[in-house]
């Protein structure tokens, strides 16, 4: 009988709110900086919550060749930062388009809700308005009002999109799949090619997830609905996780993206790993009590054989949210009690949406081969409803393991580790 393939990770790209590559996205972090700012994409004046981890004086044009840039006009912000990942991925891993069998080349991505600008619907909505902005007359809507939408809109705000861009752009022809579960999403897509490249049926995945909620739209929603923190007088320290004074998240833009591949695949091209996956789990956590959290965590651990003990570090989600932070700890104590540390990273860089995981996780590959775990920034009142081991100063790194973490509001859950190659 053949054995499973081994899956190691050899390759990371990431645009996030405090710098572009891995390199920097560590410095940073290792420097204690914050990339969350007041918003200057558009007037946010008006709003209870006007900062967020924004990525600034990026130039999509940059990361693409030439003669493909025109596709830059049909990707939405989410899809342009997919794609400029993916490239920096592409040249960490020193792998170009047409180096490998693109038949055995897969893509998977995680995505969420992508917003539309308001230019591309607000004439055709004020058109067909006839007293206010409740008051919509179909007929006007289809006889003016639809006119005014450009043909192409809709492709530009599809969410499996990033995956079909990168997929285009890499010519990437093996398995394709989009995984749309917000925060989570990036940690699914890469347990989806987990399991795939074990089956045998690709050789080499990029695996991603993109987003950007910094959008009218999406911040007058999410105003109305989530709980987003209103220190915009002091954005350094706005997002507090674990923390007892806590008050609510932060929203931002990023991109994360992966190589995952099969272990022969990888040394046959002499690819730079930097870990293995080694263990995946996912379930439902119904009621979001914690529970759930942890069987997913149990779940990654078994198909690993590693202890609580064998674990340097959880890598959290540490929203910030009074609510989510709760049962979160809850669900990591299950399992590690107090001796495990756990690191939160989104009061550095703002809840990046579905490339979250994926830029997170690429921080702990880094930690492990730096050798420290820096601090998480903003923590500085225990709270009694979150039983868990922050990371408060930097640390060495001692254990070869680490766990990553993620979930959505609705309680999907997922968790994957991760062991440093050597």
């Amino acid at each position: 009988m053949a054995s499973v393939p081994r899956v190691v990770l050899s390759g990371f790209g990431v645009a996030t709110p405090l710098g572009i590559g891995k390199e920097a996205l560590w410095d940073a972090l290792v420097a204690g900086k914050s990339g969350i700012v007041p918003i200057k994409a558009f007037d946010a004046s008006s709003l209870p919550c006007r900062i967020a981890g924004e990525i600034r004086d990026l130039d999509p044009k940059n990361f693409i060749e030439k003669k493909e840039r025109k596709s830059l006009r049909v990707m939405a912000r989410a899809i342009q930062l997919a794609v400029v990942a993916a490239q920096i991925c592409m040249d960490d891993t020193r792998l170009k388009k047409g180096e490998t069998d693109p038949t055995r080349f897969g893509i998977e991505f995680g995505s969420g809700l992508i917003p539309s600008e308001l230019h591309e619907l607000g004439m055709a909505a004020v058109i067909s308005c006839k007293n206010g902005a409740h008051d919509v007359d179909l007929k006007i809507w289809g006889e003016q009002g639809i006119p005014n939408i450009t043909p192409l809109w809709m492709l530009k705000y599809l969410p499996n999109m990033l995956a079909c861009h990168v997929s285009i752009l890499q010519d990437a022809q093996g398995p394709n799949n989009t995984i749309t579960e917000s925060e989570v999403a990036g940690l699914l897509a890469l347990g989806e090619a987990y399991r795939i490249l074990r089956r045998g049926q690709a050789d080499i995945f990029l695996v991603g997830g993109a987003d950007s909620k910094i959008n009218p739209l999406s911040m007058v929603r999410q105003a109305k609905f989530a709980i987003l923190s209103k220190r915009n007088e002091t954005p350094e320290t706005a997002v507090r996780p674990y923390d007892l004074t806590r008050d609510g998240y932060v929203l931002g833009e990023g991109g994360g993206v992966v190589v995952a591949e099969v272990l022969e695949h990888a040394q046959k091209r002499n690819a730079p790993i930097l870990a293995e996956m080694v263990g995946f789990g996912a379930s439902f956590d119904r009621g979001c009590t914690g529970r759930g959290l942890a069987r997913a965590i149990r779940f990654a651990m078994e198909q690993a054989n590693v202890k609580p003990s064998d674990i340097d570090h959880v890598n959290g989600v540490g929203l910030g949210s009074p609510v989510s932070d709760a049962w979160e700890a809850k669900g990591i104590h299950e399992v590690f009690g107090l001796e495990t540390p756990v690191w939160g990273l989104k009061s550095s860089t703002g809840n990046l949406g579905a490339s979250s995981t994926l830029v997170e996780l690429t921080a702990s590959v880094m930690a492990l081969h730096k050798g420290i775990l820096p601090a998480t920034r903003n923590y500085f009142t225990p709270d009694p409803e979150c039983p868990i081991q922050v990371t408060r100063e930097p640390r060495p790194v001692t254990k070869p393991y680490f766990v990553k973490i993620g979930f959505t509001d609705m309680g999907q859950c997922s968790a994957i580790v991760c062991r440093k190659w050597e």
